[in-house]
């Protein structure tokens, strides 16, 4: 059972964003940006987003959809960005990250150290707008 199984079952605790009975979104402990968010599917645990199965595909990209949409109501940008790489946590996972410049999606940038004071009003934020 991958981290990101154990966040999207409750074990472990995260920031939650969104849910429905497929998938999870949950914002990054480690994030490049305030409101950078993670979508993950519930019911695989594949490592590679493009062996899904086409279903949970479709699907992922459409709940990360209403996501991005939610995260650019609540925290002032000029795009939502979208990273799949998938190398650190064999689960696959989306990164929603909310950017001004394209600078911003170096993964060598330092990552942001938010209180969790700060990650619960951000993830409230969000959740407002889904």
């Amino acid at each position: 059972m991958t981290i990101f199984t154990k966040i999207a079952n409750g074990e472990i605790p995260s920031y939650k964003v969104a849910e429905n009975e497929d998938f999870y979104a949950f914002l990054d402990i480690s994030p490049m940006t305030k409101g950078h968010t993670l979508v993950i599917p519930r019911k695989t645990e594949e490592d590679y987003i493009f062996r899904l199965d086409d279903e949970i595909y479709i699907g992922l990209m459409q709940f990360s959809k209403q996501v991005a949409l939610a995260i650019e109501k609540a925290i002032p940008c000029k795009r939502i960005a979208i990273a799949v790489m998938g190398m650190e946590v064999p689960h696959t996972h989306v990164h929603l990250i909310p950017i001004n410049k394209e600078s911003e999606m170096n993964i060598a940038n330092p990552k942001l150290k938010l209180s969790p004071n700060e990650m619960a009003e951000i993830a409230e934020k969000i959740r407002e707008k889904f």
